[in-house]
């Protein structure tokens, strides 16, 4: 089960217990946010697209953000195409809903947007559709072995705190 691999993840840190678990669906940022209680912006949403070779990157970003398709091109040298629900999870092990950069079935290149910046803490999905964990950024970058910050979204800087 994937929350098992994110939990076990989690583990080498001592922060296996951390992960929440609803009863409520946190599958979409909304339902995330209202469950949690914070706004969706503090939803760490994890997204999935076609890289080289068909490898995976994920590209970690607030819960307001979209991705911006030039901004992408000019970071990847590729066209932002999302994978299918069942290339999420044959590339993540986790499914729509759940997906997040923890606990992974392959290993794969994870960047972080900085529309996340705005918040000391996030909360990133936990590999079911109804669980999540609050990490700072800094711990985010640490747990998901991130590559590197990066700028592909947009619709989020007019948001403001």
């Amino acid at each position: 089960m994937s929350i098992e691999s994110v939990k076990n993840h989690f583990k080498q840190w001592n922060r296996e217990d951390e992960v929440m678990e609803f009863e409520t669906s946190s599958a979409t940022v909304y339902e995330a946010a209202d469950t949690i209680g914070v706004i969706p912006a503090r939803i760490a949403k994890t997204l999935s697209f076609r890289g080289e070779g068909d490898k995976a990157i994920l590209v970690v970003a607030a819960g307001d953000a979209k991705v911006d398709n030039k901004k992408f091109r000019q970071m990847f040298g590729l066209k932002a195409r999302m994978l299918s629900p069942d290339e999420v999870l044959e590339q993540t092990g986790h499914a729509i809903g759940g997906v997040c950069p923890f606990g992974l079935a392959n290993e794969l290149d994870v960047f972080l947007d900085v529309s996340m910046k705005r918040f000391e803490s996030v909360f990133p999905a936990c590999g079911s559709t109804n669980s999540a964990i609050k990490l700072t950024l800094a711990q985010l970058f640490e747990y998901s072995a991130a590559k590197d910050w990066i700028d592909v979204c947009k619709g989020w800087e007019e948001a403001g705190e």
